[in-house]
Formats: C-alpha cells, sequence, structure tokens
C-alpha cells in the first residue's frame, strides 16, 4: 500500500476545497493509499482486446419521442391553483423591490 505524505493528502484537500485537521489529513492518507493500491491492482490486470467502456451496462436513450398533442385546457389549469389573476397562477412575492 502505498502511503501519501501529508502534503500530497493537503493538495487534494485543497483542490476539493475541503479543510482538514492533522486526525482528518492521517485517515484521509490511509484511505486515499487503499484507493491508488487498488488501482495499481487493476493497472496488473492483462486488458489486451478489451474495448474500454465508460459504462457497464450499455446506455439506451429512454426520453419519450417529441409528439405534438393537445395540452390541457388553460381555464381548467388555473382551476386547481390557489389563486389566479389575470390569468395566471398568483403567488407569494420572492424578491423584494429596492
Amino acid at each position: 500500500m502505498q502511503k501519501l505524505s501529508s502534503e500530497q493528502v493537503a493538495h487534494v484537500a485543497r483542490l476539493a476545497r475541503l479543510a482538514l485537521n492533522e486526525t482528518e489529513q492521517e485517515r484521509f492518507a490511509v484511505q486515499l493509499g487503499q484507493i491508488l493500491a487498488y488501482a495499481e491492482k487493476i493497472r496488473e490486470l492483462d486488458l489486451e482486446g478489451v474495448e474500454p467502456t465508460a459504462h457497464v451496462l450499455g446506455l439506451t436513450n429512454v426520453t419519450r419521442r417529441d409528439e405534438v398533442r393537445a395540452s390541457l385546457d388553460r381555464d381548467e389549469v388555473l382551476r386547481n391553483g390557489p389563486e389566479v389573476e389575470n390569468g395566471y397562477f398568483r403567488v407569494p412575492r420572492v424578491v423584494e423591490e429596492a
């Protein structure tokens, strides 16, 4: 297992915008070392003829086709809202005027 220096852990923490104390740096040094050791094991595999993949399973587009359909009736939709004003839903103000 690779042992990372505290400077390396601090550098990775800075990149991740994490503030680590000394105890956390020591713990993460061990954990990151274990991750790197596992990655090194994978590098030892004979992958000749194996195509690189980003996903284990094939990706399928699961969105529906764009089809023109009749939409809901505006008045019917507005009847479902708590308050309506001038043909729109009335909602509480969320932005104060300056």
